[in-house]
């Protein structure tokens, strides 16, 4: 953990708050959403589903304590009536939730993304262990860097990471192809969009990195850096399971239409 910087306004103390909080409800609700959904979709489907519901789970879990380490490093005051007063308390910010979190997460998002898919069972093993290993470095070579104000040594780490980053990426944009192209025309372009979020919101991740490699630093960068990781995960967790669970329920109802629901 690196220390947190003083000088937050309330403003951006309030803005961080409520971005984790957005994070915690978005987490949550989705969890709900997912598993409720699970005996409405084929048997063939309800992994990948279960997954989903995992992984905005463990983030959900998370979110609260990065939600409660944030609230107990501060003391918020209003003086006299006036404006609110942020100090820190001297209690640590724990941001390494967000890695053990990203850890566990990162992963399972790409296993299930594989598993709705459906493809053979040799291919689906070959690319779930290629995709989850190679994100799994990603984000433990990724850590290093977070935690240090050297930028040589941040911008390091960022490099390192970006190797098994860019092999996903690749795969997803490239490696995905022939697979798509032999899924139902019902859920083609879902499964479509579902790959290109993913790199999508995945390009945040290493633009908020560098964040205080770029001449920010203090309470400004930490601000950034936070309500940048909570809206990205909101959106690669949350948003893409409601892509899986789209996919899932799509290829379902086809199955069922032609008397394969199993």
């Amino acid at each position: 953990m690196a220390p947190i910087p003083d000088g937050f306004t309330y403003g951006q103390w309030s803005l961080v708050y409520n971005s984790l909080s957005f994070g915690i409800a978005g987490m949550g609700c989705a969890t709900i959403f997912f598993w409720l959904q699970l005996p409405n979709v084929s048997k063939s489907y309800r992994t990948a589903l279960t997954i989903t519901g995992l992984v905005t789970a463990i983030a959900t879990y998370h979110y609260v304590r990065i939600f409660n380490s944030w609230v107990d490093a501060f003391k918020v005051v209003n003086v006299n009536g006036g404006d609110y007063t942020v100090t820190l308390l001297g209690a640590p910010f724990n941001d390494a939730y967000r890695y053990v979190d990203w850890l566990l997460t990162v992963p399972l998002l790409l296993i299930e993304l594989i598993l709705v898919m459906k493809l053979p069972k040799a291919e689906t093993v070959k690319l779930s262990w290629n995709l989850g290993v190679a994100s799994a470095v990603m984000v433990a070579l990724g850590y290093p860097g977070e935690i240090q104000d050297d930028l040589l040594v941040r911008w390091f780490w960022w490099a390192m990471a970006m190797i098994p980053f860019y092999y996903v990426v690749v795969t997803l944009v490239n490696g995905l192809s022939d697979a798509t192209a032999k899924q139902p025309d019902s859920v083609k372009s879902l499964v479509v969009t579902a790959r290109y979020l993913t790199v999508i919101s995945w390009l945040t991740y290493p633009g908020v990195y560098i964040i205080k490699s770029m001449g920010l630093a203090g309470n400004i960068a930490t601000t950034y850096e936070q309500v940048g990781y909570s809206v990205a995960d909101v959106v690669a967790k949350a948003v893409f399971g409601v892509l899986i669970w789209a996919i899932a329920a799509g290829k379902s109802d086809e199955e069922e239409k032609n008397g394969l629901l199993g």
